[in-house]
């Protein structure tokens, strides 16, 4: 009986003697695996990403708008923005018996593409991402003066900023800001530790700092003649006006569902009240749409390759007529035979597994930073996970199921069938 690493090695040489529309096929199933599992581990990442962002907040409030919106917004620093709402209504809502404490929340501005937020202190001591864990910082501390500001970890180390050095505010949102405010810059107080969250990608200066650099701007533009230096600006009253969203923690978690009410019939003005988790199965059900697409494209594409796999053994059992009949004459049995066209099928997925493996982290290498820019999602790089080798497995099966059909014509070959010559 011929045995099992004679038939691996014959089958080798043979797909090598056939190199170039096995490389083809190796890729096709490359890339199909790599699109399976890059949209499997994109869905996964995005979930814990956003899952960890926020802990600990019983609601988020902002102007009325779709809850969705206000959370991506706020929490997360992407999608569309929200209208502000009053200083008044804030404080109104913050000063209930009920609500234990308030993260008040300005955003609009950027630094070199990074997002930059106004807050105050309680940010430091009440927010909580992951299972309830704190902010800790890496270097230095919070921020005590109007002009000090407390970056992300990643905003640190993109930027190459340490402590104690000054940065410029763009006016507005984008990767190079044409408005600076360089008449007021920021002294950098300290430096986050990494949370794996927005966080990491946010500069953070006090509310006050956000009135500031604004107490000479109406309307999104300078005031003609007006300019008025960090040191005045540090005299006058720096009370916001208005803000973009505040997050809330109440005395009792029991109490969260009536408070909510309560603030969407608000009188002062129209503002929206959201449960944090409750918007997160929203988002969840909304993308739910989109990556039943996704997989069903993926599953399409691996289908494709594998099919393309049988459709080239099945066009080579024409040209290698003659090979099978040496084969046979020299002792082979018609089950060798087949055992060795069922051993390409599977060399060829397996290494096509292997290069969508390799394609699959080398994409993840490189577009880790254009998704974090523009989507404001952080991507681990992290080993496959049980689903993914689950997806592994069913491709190899699937594979082998495939090259059945060439192994067993192959294996009705007779001798005769080879040596007959065909016009």
């Amino acid at each position: 009986m011929m045995p099992v690493v004679a038939i691996v090695n014959l089958s080798l040489r043979s797909l090598i003697n056939r190199r170039l529309t096995v490389v083809l096929t190796i890729f096709a199933i490359a890339v199909s695996l790599m699109l399976i599992l890059g949209v499997e581990k994109l869905r996964h990442n995005a979930k814990l990403s956003f899952a960890n962002t926020i802990s600990g907040t019983d609601l988020i409030v902002g102007a009325r708008s779709g809850s969705i919106q206000l959370l991506l917004y706020s929490v997360f620093r992407i999608g569309n923005a929200t209208n502000n709402i009053s200083w008044k209504s804030y404080r109104s809502i913050a000063e209930r018996k009920d609500v234990k404490w308030t993260i008040p929340i300005s955003l609009g501005d950027s630094h070199r593409g990074f997002r930059v937020m106004g807050t105050t202190d309680a940010y430091f001591r009440y927010y909580r991402y992951g299972q309830k864990r704190t902010l800790q910082f890496q270097v230095g501390r919070s921020f005590t003066d109007v002009f000090e500001t407390v970056l992300g970890s990643e905003v640190a180390e993109a930027l190459g900023y340490k402590s104690g050095e000054k940065i410029v505010i763009d006016h507005g949102i984008g990767a190079s800001g044409f408005v600076k405010h360089k008449d007021k810059p920021f002294i950098i107080s300290g430096i986050l530790a990494r949370t794996g969250t927005p966080v990491d990608r946010t500069v953070h200066v006090s509310l006050k700092g956000i009135t500031a650099i604004h107490v000479d701007w109406r309307s999104g533009t300078r005031i003609p003649g007006m300019i008025i230096d960090g040191n005045a600006a540090r005299k006058m009253d720096l009370t916001p006006r208005s803000i973009t969203a505040f997050m809330v923690g109440l005395e009792s978690r029991l109490a969260a569902f009536k408070v909510l009410r309560e603030i969407n019939n608000f009188r002062g003005e129209p503002i929206l009240a959201i449960l944090p988790g409750v918007a997160l199965q929203e988002l969840w059900g909304v993308m739910g749409t989109a990556e039943a697409v996704l997989s069903a494209v993926a599953i399409m594409v691996v289908a494709g390759g594998l099919l393309g796999m049988a459709i080239m053994l099945l066009a080579s059992l024409n040209e290698r007529r003659r090979e099978m009949a040496i084969l046979r004459a020299v002792g082979a049995r018609p089950l060798h035979v087949g055992a060795m066209f069922l051993a390409e099928a599977v060399l060829i997925s397996g290494f096509g597994c292997l290069v969508g493996f390799l394609l699959l982290y080398l994409g993840m290498i490189i577009l880790q930073p254009m998704i974090e820019a523009h989507l404001g999602l952080f991507v681990p790089i992290t080993p496959p996970m049980p689903r993914e080798w689950l997806i592994l497995v069913f491709v190899m099966i699937a594979a082998t199921a495939v090259g059945l059909v060439p192994a067993l014509m192959a294996y009705r070959k007779s001798i005769a069938d080879g040596m007959t010559v065909r016009i």
